[in-house]
């Protein structure tokens, strides 16, 4: 998918809707531990709007990510969720157990910034995932 088919409506309206897709997918994630959302719907959003662009406007309009920074953003996503649900045993908790943190912070505190690192880690692996399949599929149809 070398060039997109968008229209100068359909570029006009994707340039308009990105900004807030972006900022909206950031919202939840950030507000995911305490409201409905979070990572996963998060990182679908970011991932729908970077698939937006690429559709209306082709690979030349600089948002193609490429499947090396994919996949680095999978592992990266991946690494944050371990990495934080291992903190709890290693301080004599349970796997994802917040509570085990040696963090000077109020307990409710503690839940929250482990729950959102958690979030961020599943937003990334997930964008990294849908991109990869988006990825995927348009280069079966380019091959065929």
């Amino acid at each position: 998918m070398n060039s997109g088919f968008g229209s100068p409506a359909l570029d006009a309206a994707s340039r308009l809707m990105t900004p807030f897709m972006l900022m909206f997918g950031a919202y939840v994630v950030v507000h995911g531990h305490d409201s409905p959302g979070g990572g996963f719907q998060g990182g679908v959003i970011i991932a729908a709007c970077l698939i937006l662009v690429r559709l209306v406007r082709g690979r030349a309009a600089g948002w193609v990510m490429p499947p090396e920074t994919a996949v680095v953003l999978l592992c990266t996503g991946a690494g944050i969720f371990a990495g934080v649900g291992l903190l709890g045993p290693i301080f004599g908790g349970h796997f994802l157990d917040y509570s085990a943190l040696p963090l000077t912070l109020a307990p409710a505190e503690v839940r929250a910034a482990g729950s959102l690192a958690v979030e961020i880690g599943v937003a990334l692996a997930v964008t990294g995932v849908l991109e990869l399949i988006f990825d995927v599929l348009v280069e079966a149809r380019d091959d065929a």
